[in-house]
C-alpha cells in the first residue's frame, strides 16, 4: 500500500453511529460518532429497533461530517458481531459509498478493532503493539481473552459463557434503580462505597480461561431482596471490585502462562478506572507492560474499525495475498483463530 493510502471506516454495530478517516494506518483525521443513549435510556438497554432506525436516521450525516474533502482509497465496516438491523445499515452505507468513490470495500471483525484501538494514542497517532501480547477485550456485549501472535493470529483463550461484563454492569445498575447506561453511573456510586461491604462471589472458573458474570449479577439481586435500607454505593463498590479482581486475575495468569510482555486491554469496559489501576498495578508486579485503549476511543467507534482494516489490508500485502474483503455480515462473528 502507499505510505498515504487512506482509509474511512464505518461502525454499526448497537448503539453508536461512527465514521472516521485514517491516513497511512497512524494518522487519525476524523472521527464522529453519533451516540443513541437518549433514543435507549427510558428503556435501561438497547431496543435493536430503534437502534437500527437512528442508524438509518443518521448514518448519512455522520460519514458526509467525517468524509469532509478527503481522498479516500478503501471503505471498511464493521461485519460482526452486532445487532442484525445495525450491521445491515453499515454495510448499504459502506457498499454505496465505495461504488460512488469507486474504491474496494473491506468488512472487518468489531472485537479486533477494539484491540486495535489500543494502538492510538492521545494525538491520534498510532503506536505499534508489541506481539507476542494477551489480549483483553470487555464491553457491553463481549467479554474475550485471546493470545494475539501477530496482527490477524489468535487464539481465543476464553470467553464468557453467558453475561458479558458491560453488560452486568448495566443490569445491576438497572436493579439498582440507577439511569442508563448503567456501567459509569455503578464506577461513579462505587467511589463513595465500601468495596468489602458485601462478599459478592468472584467466578474464576478454575480450570478455563472463560468468564461468567450472571451469577454476580444474580448475587446482587438476591441481596437486594433480603436486605433493607442498602447502602447503593456499598453494593456499587462490591460489585465493581468482584467484577474487576475477576477480570485481571484471570488475564494476568494468561499472560503468564503463556510468557508474553505485554497485555492489551480494549473496550468499553476498558474506560472502567478501577479495571485500570488494578491491571496497571498487577501487571507491573508480574513484570508486565498495560496498554489500555484512550478512554475516549474505548466505546464503539469508526477510528478502529478503520485502523482494523489497514491492519488487515497491510498483512495481506507483505504475504503476496488478495485481502478477505468479507462483506458478508454475521451478528454472531467470532475473532478467526489458529491452532
Amino acid at each position: 500500500m502507499k505510505e498515504n493510502f487512506t482509509v474511512l471506516g464505518i461502525e454499526s454495530t448497537c448503539d453508536e453511529t461512527s465514521a472516521a478517516v485514517l491516513r497511512g494506518g497512524k494518522e487519525l483525521l476524523s472521527n464522529v460518532v453519533y451516540s443513541q443513549i437518549d433514543e435507549h435510556k427510558k428503556y435501561h438497554g438497547v431496543v435493536p429497533e430503534l437502534a437500527s432506525r437512528a442508524h438509518a436516521a443518521k448514518i448519512a450525516a455522520v460519514i458526509e461530517t467525517a468524509l469532509g474533502d478527503y481522498k479516500i482509497d478503501c471503505v471498511a465496516f464493521a461485519s460482526g458481531p452486532g445487532l442484525p438491523g445495525g450491521l445491515m445499515v453499515g454495510r448499504v452505507a459502506a457498499e454505496t459509498l465505495a461504488a460512488f468513490k469507486g474504491v474496494p470495500l473491506i468488512g472487518v471483525n468489531h472485537l479486533e478493532g477494539h484491540l486495535f484501538a489500543c494502538e492510538f494514542e492521545e494525538n491520534r497517532v498510532c503506536r505499534p503493539l508489541e506481539f507476542p501480547l494477551v489480549a483483553l477485550v470487555v464491553s457491553g456485549g463481549n467479554t474475550e481473552l485471546l493470545y494475539v501472535k501477530d496482527y490477524g493470529v489468535y487464539k481465543e483463550l476464553g470467553r464468557t459463557r453467558d453475561d458479558a461484563a458491560g453488560e452486568a454492569f448495566d443490569k445491576v445498575a438497572k436493579l439498582l434503580g440507577l439511569p442508563y447506561p448503567g456501567g459509569p453511573q455503578v464506577s461513579k456510586q462505587a467511589l463513595a462505597g465500601n468495596k468489602n461491604a458485601v462478599p459478592f462471589p468472584r467466578p474464576l472458573l478454575p480450570g478455563t480461561w472463560d468468564f461468567s458474570f450472571s451469577g454476580i449479577k444474580t448475587a446482587v439481586s438476591y441481596y437486594l431482596r433480603d436486605h433493607q435500607n442498602v447502602s447503593v454505593p456499598d453494593v456499587c463498590a462490591s460489585f465493581e471490585t468482584a467484577v474487576v479482581e475477576t477480570l485481571v486475575t484471570k488475564t494476568i495468569k494468561a499472560a503468564l502462562k503463556y510468557k508474553v510482555k505485554q497485555i492489551a486491554v480494549g473496550g468499553g469496559v476498558a474506560g472502567n478506572t478501577l479495571l485500570r489501576q488494578m491491571m496497571e498495578e498487577k501487571g507491573r508486579e508480574a513484570g508486565l507492560t498495560v496498554r489500555f485503549v484512550e478512554r475516549k476511543l474505548s466505546s464503539d467507534n469508526a477510528a478502529m474499525i478503520a485502523l482494523a482494516a489497514y491492519k488487515k489490508l497491510q498483512r495481506a500485502q507483505s504475504a503476496g495475498k488478495e485481502p478477505e474483503w468479507n462483506i458478508n455480515i454475521n451478528p454472531n462473528m467470532k475473532v478467526r483463530t489458529w491452532r
